[in-house]
């Protein structure tokens, strides 16, 4: 088995590449990130060196990529902003469409966007199908809705 591993070393950085890059997913601080484009390096050059060239050439591009590409990706492509919304948060102020009666009192739906949502109006008025609205707050999977006059 050692000697396997030895002789397809190229294998074993592809793999921690790949682990890294599944990692950096859920984190999405593209710090891993860094490492896995160090590990497809070292697993690019493995065929040609040996192991501690390989790992110098491992430990060379993430470094390089934490200082220069990190930030650009952070930058561009994370903003920092603490107050983005989250997906399903990105909908308040959306404008939609009754899509089932909503009865007062009661929960009807509304399409946003291409959802449709459970939906309940902020005033306790009756609005039918087809009604223009306009989303005023999120609680779980409900938002609260209230009629937009043409």
């Amino acid at each position: 088995m050692i000697e396997y591993i030895s002789a397809n070393l190229w294998q074993l950085w592809a793999v921690i590449a790949v682990l890294c890059l599944v990692v950096e997913l859920s984190s999405g601080d593209f710090f891993l990130m860094c490492f896995a484009i160090g590990a497809a390096g070292a697993s690019v050059a493995s065929p040609f060196v040996g192991f501690y060239v390989q790992l110098i050439i491992f430990a060379l591009l993430s470094v390089l990529c934490i200082i220069r590409v990190r930030p650009f990706a952070l930058r561009y492509l994370n903003k920092s902003d603490k107050a983005r919304p989250s997906n399903a948060d990105a909908i308040i102020g959306k404008v939609g469409f009754v899509s089932e009666t909503i009865e007062s009192g009661r929960h009807g739906r509304v399409a946003v966007g291409g959802d449709d949502w459970k939906a309940l109006a902020v005033n306790t008025e009756t609005l039918p199908v087809g009604t223009r609205v306009k989303v005023i707050s999120r609680e779980s999977v409900v938002i609260t809705v209230e009629k937009i006059d043409n």
